[in-house]
């Protein structure tokens, strides 16, 4: 007989389906793009590793900190649990208000973009520079509904029940596995000893590159902290959404075991590859065509450096696998913490409701339209910065509520607790809010909007706390 939870979510997800989320939604398009943007902040191969390193070291740390808390509470919405147990309502609310506005919706439109822009190399009429519509200032181009029809896809089946979505999850992330692993490898043998030696001569010099003339500036003090502070965006975003496996903690088999070792598994697995990747592009392509790669794209160089004419295509499969999966994993968790604040009072009152399938389909559904308004915007892509900084924010709060949660429930069971606790918990604490703050400096206009937007939910808790607390 299933074993059903509660409010009646089916418990269908074993490990392999939960690390298989993780390391879906974490790999995007990111680890095919940002390196050159890294690469002209930092202008150094040591910095660069230097980078994913740290981004590695930091998001196991966190991942492996939250395993506590899904022992503790091993139900739908995670994070958003986590926070409002820790904080209360408001806090709760501010996490699911920033999920909702830019966080998760703000994700899945730049994936689904970044689908688009790779399908159209092999359908060039996919393009965004196709207008298939256009009435004054607004352009609707190919890409966008490109974009947009895979979002509605994605909803549609994973709001036919998560059986389906898990299987396609599964299959897709394992392919993307394997397809990373091939180009890594494959890499590795096309690897030149004289772009090897060149790129790591003088590895620890950080320089940033001038694109208006091609040539490269030495950088120290505030300029250093300002380029650490950008090229870490890049790392950071393709390192998010891990957190995802948390919000169908209802749907897990065994969610005290079977969570915390997703958490720690998928990020290990990601960091790992990350890693590898950004070494063979230092092992195959010169530094400077790092840097000045055409749209960032350095895995189509690496690409066409390994295979030859027909690499771009490779890629380009590889990343519309790699979005297609990506979407799947941020649409099925997403939908569950809406699922989580509207019991609680603080979402739509339809959106705590499960459909024949037992899923949340009205939160899918509400999800996929604001979500494919973003893409209409055009303006997805500036979201980016500020999505990092959220998410850092709450980040830091989450594993904050873990010091909070020992002293407010200090006989809770605990079938696992974190890692190294406190020094663990508190060292990430320490580097991430330094990432913040360097964030805040150096890009105050984009990072600065972003902690408006948060800050914006408070007046809107206020404005409708009547409703909210009934």
């Amino acid at each position: 007989m299933q074993e059903n939870t509660p409010d009646d979510f089916k418990r269908e997800l074993g490990l392999l389906d939960g690390t298989m989320l993780v390391v879906g939604s974490m790999i995007g398009s990111g680890i095919f793009i940002v390196s050159s943007d890294m690469v002209r902040q930092l202008g150094s191969a040591g910095w660069l590793i230097a980078m994913w390193v740290l981004t590695g070291a930091i998001t196991v740390i966190a991942a492996v900190s939250y395993g506590e808390l899904s022992a503790l509470f091993p139900k739908a919405g995670g994070q958003y649990v986590y926070i409002k147990e820790a904080f209360g309502k408001l806090i709760g609310f501010l996490y699911g208000w920033s999920f909702f506005a830019v966080i998760q919706t703000g994700t899945i439109a730049a994936v689904g973009v970044a689908f688009s822009k790779f399908a159209a190399y092999l359908f060039p009429s996919f393009s965004d520079k196709n207008i298939v519509f256009e009435i004054a200032d607004f352009k609707l181009n190919a890409a966008q509904l490109v974009s947009i029809f895979t979002i509605i896809l994605l909803s549609y089946i994973n709001s036919r029940g998560v059986k389906n979505s898990k299987i396609l999850q599964t299959v897709l992330t394992v392919i993307k596995i394997l397809s990373l692993a091939g180009l890594i490898i494959f890499g590795f043998f096309a690897a030149k000893s004289e772009v090897w030696d060149a790129n790591w001569t003088n590895a620890w010099t950080s320089q940033t590159l001038d694109v208006s003339t091609n040539t490269w500036l030495p950088i120290s003090g505030t300029a250093l902290i300002s380029g650490i502070s950008a090229a870490l965006v890049g790392s950071m975003f393709s390192s998010v959404a891990w957190e995802g496996v948390t919000f169908i903690a209802a749907e897990i088999k065994n969610p005290k075991r079977n969570v915390g070792l997703s958490l720690f598994l998928g990020t290990m697995i990601v960091s790992i590859i990350y890693i590898l990747a950004n070494v063979m592009y230092l092992a195959v392509v010169p530094l400077q065509d790092i840097a000045t790669a055409e749209s960032d794209r350095v895995a189509v160089v690496a690409s066409h450096i390994i295979f030859g004419g027909i690499g771009t295509m490779i890629i380009a499969v590889m990343i519309m696998i790699s979005t297609f999966a990506c979407n799947n994993g941020l649409i099925m968790a997403g939908a569950r913490v809406y699922y989580t604040m509207a019991q609680d009072g603080l979402f739509f009152k339809k959106a705590a409701e499960l459909n024949e399938a037992k899923v949340p389909a009205w939160s899918i559904w509400a999800q996929c339209i604001w979500a494919s308004a973003l893409c209409l915007t055009g303006k997805y892509g500036d979201l980016l910065d500020f999505v990092v900084i959220i998410v850092l924010i709450f980040y830091i709060l989450t594993i904050l509520g873990i010091f909070i949660l020992r002293k407010k429930m200090p006989n809770a069971e605990r079938s696992y607790k974190a890692f190294g606790y406190p020094l663990v918990p508190a060292l990430y604490i320490i580097i991430a809010s330094a990432i913040c703050l360097a964030l805040l400096y150096a890009k105050t206009s984009t990072a600065g909007w972003g902690v408006g937007i948060m800050l914006l939910g408070i007046p809107v808790y206020y404005l409708t706390r009547t409703k909210i607390t009934k």
